[in-house]
């Protein structure tokens, strides 16, 4: 299930005021206003940015060169400009560079109860900022099942159907000296374009079931070193009973499979699973495969074009 990503102006403050030197001048009483995770998909109207008197951004950033302009402006002008500045899309303004905020502005803010911030920190400094702080806290969210592992220190994404043996492979591939990330509920963020982000719940962070033996701390039983909280999905591991009646394995070309989970597709292999067959070795030569073919090494191809030399030698 997707999630809306929210962050209200107050807990905006409250994360960034250290960081950025932030004091709050006024317009206290819209400390309610939120951003969404919506905004970054608009394209007429951006988390955070520089002055635009056309379409002003949620979080508008005023440097030394922003002032400037404004103060050439007639009271007219200025008018018209802070008219549209604090639009009812606008969540907070920042003055950065010390600049003193003139008395028009707080004014307006204050009418609008729009919260008016004050930094020292330059005008690109807190837009870059507050630019990483809002698309890491409003990227789109999902909440997967399955068991999420740093593999060779690559995210891999443990999924099959219930009794299938993914917490088994996690605590296995925790003792070859794997990490374990999140068991059951696994949060995904879109962080990037094409960068999904995996974490756990707080409440189960470090906890894995195995059916059997019950919940186990894995921090506790493996040290600090068998756990990590957070690393990017780079490949799904779907674990497969056979005869299930699902469609054909591809023995061939892993990067045919592909799930797409938030707008991103993550390459995905499929393992089947029998008696005898070691998964975790398995898994971890499917990653380290996935290393090479990022590197332009694909051993498909490889024997394709060995083939074809062979069969031009044979004609």
């Amino acid at each position: 299930m997707d999630a809306l990503s929210i962050v209200t102006v107050d807990k905006l403050f409250r994360d960034n005021v250290d960081a950025l030197d932030l004091i709050w001048l006024t317009g206290h009483d819209g400390g309610r206003r939120s951003l969404t995770s919506e905004a970054l998909h608009k394209t007429n109207l951006a988390p955070i940015g520089h002055l635009n008197l056309v379409h002003p951004n949620r979080v508008q950033v005023l440097g030394s060169a922003e002032m400037d302009y404004l103060r050439k402006l007639s009271a007219d002008a200025l008018e018209e400009a802070l008219h549209h500045l604090f639009s009812e899309e606008l969540a907070a303004v920042v003055v950065a560079e010390g600049e003193e905020p003139p008395a028009v502005l707080r004014e307006t803010a204050s009418n609008t109860n729009t919260p008016l911030f004050v930094s020292t920190h330059s005008s690109p400094s807190v837009v870059s900022h507050l630019s990483h702080y809002l698309m890491q806290n409003l990227a789109e969210t999902t909440v997967v099942h399955g068991v999420f592992m740093e593999v060779t220190g690559v995210g891999v994404l443990i999924q099959g159907e219930a009794a299938v043996g993914k917490s088994e492979l996690a605590l296995e591939l925790v003792t070859r000296g794997h990490r374990l990330i999140a068991d059951d509920a696994v949060e995904l963020r879109h962080v990037a374009p094409d960068t999904l982000e995996g974490s756990c719940p707080s409440m189960l962070r470090d906890f894995l079931e195995v059916r059997g033996l019950g919940i186990l701390n894995i921090r506790s039983l493996f040290g600090e070193t068998s756990v990590k909280l957070k690393k990017n999905l780079k490949l799904i591991v779907m674990l497969v009973k056979p005869g299930t009646g699902s469609e054909p394995i591809n023995r061939l070309d892993m990067e045919a499979s592909k799930t797409g989970i938030l707008g991103v597709d993550v390459l995905t292999v499929r393992i089947p699973v029998a008696a005898g067959r070691n998964l975790a070795v398995l898994v971890e030569v499917a990653v380290r495969n996935q290393i090479l073919r990022s590197r332009g090494i694909d051993p498909v191809s490889e024997l394709m074009a060995r083939q074809e030399a062979f069969m031009e030698e044979e004609s």
